[in-house]
């Protein structure tokens, strides 16, 4: 019979923007400027917050089905562009009760990492201005994978640099692509309500467990392992 040890969660894998870190304003100011220069239609707020968490270009992909892969690319290479210069100004912050959180699990001994279509090195910088890069093992950005979100590739990765059983993994993120991509590395799933997409999503893509506020996650740990 398996043990409660045995059940214990040793990796969780965090989304970036939308479960650490609120970037949503920065995110939707620098598309729709984005939008502008280059001369397109702007989008609207619902449609462009539904691509979050995907790749730039597969972004402008779904915003803009028509435009030729060249276009895509400028458009992706301007939002970074405009990005780098709005991020001085428009602050991101960690969502309420995350460093805590953070903290909370590194200290009890859990490996903690982040997988996000955000560029890693974007990601290293925010995890270091945020003040929680301390807590994160390994980080897997966009340009680390062949195949991003929902594709399982970014969890695969995380498993075999750190060596550890996908049944002993947690992925935690706030979008329907974060989940499909925990489900299909074959770990469990945990998505947050207060990011960018809503309970129902989130519920519709599978989550095992759905928290709304990150300092419930302690509880959803013990959970598991009392199973």
């Amino acid at each position: 019979m398996e043990t409660k040890r045995e059940r214990h969660i040793r990796l969780i894998i965090f989304d970036f923007d939308g479960t650490l870190g609120d970037t949503r304003q920065n995110i939707l100011t620098t598309m729709r400027q984005t939008m502008e220069e280059r001369g397109l239609d702007i989008a609207d707020e619902t449609a462009c917050i539904a691509t979050i968490g995907l790749p730039l270009a597969a972004c402008f992909r779904e915003l803009y089905p028509a435009l030729s892969e060249q276009e895509i690319d400028t458009c992706a290479d301007t939002y970074r562009r405009l990005f780098d210069i709005n991020k001085k100004h428009l602050k991101p912050a960690l969502f309420p009760h995350v460093a805590e959180t953070l903290r909370h699990l590194h200290g009890q001994g859990l490996t903690l990492t982040v997988a996000s279509s955000r560029s890693s090195a974007s990601l290293r910088e925010f995890l270091d201005e945020m003040g929680i890069a301390e807590y994160i093992s390994y980080v897997v950005g966009a340009d680390d994978v062949t195949h991003a979100k929902p594709d399982p590739e970014p969890v695969l990765k995380t498993l075999a640099a750190l060596d550890i059983p996908a049944d002993k993994t947690l992925v935690v993120g706030d979008m329907p692509v974060d989940i499909l991509m925990g489900k299909g590395a074959g770990t469990l799933t945990c998505g947050v309500t207060y990011g960018n997409a809503t309970r129902e999503e989130i519920e519709e893509a599978g989550a095992d467990f759905i928290i709304d506020s990150m300092d419930e996650l302690t509880g959803i740990i013990m959970n598991i392992i009392n199973q």
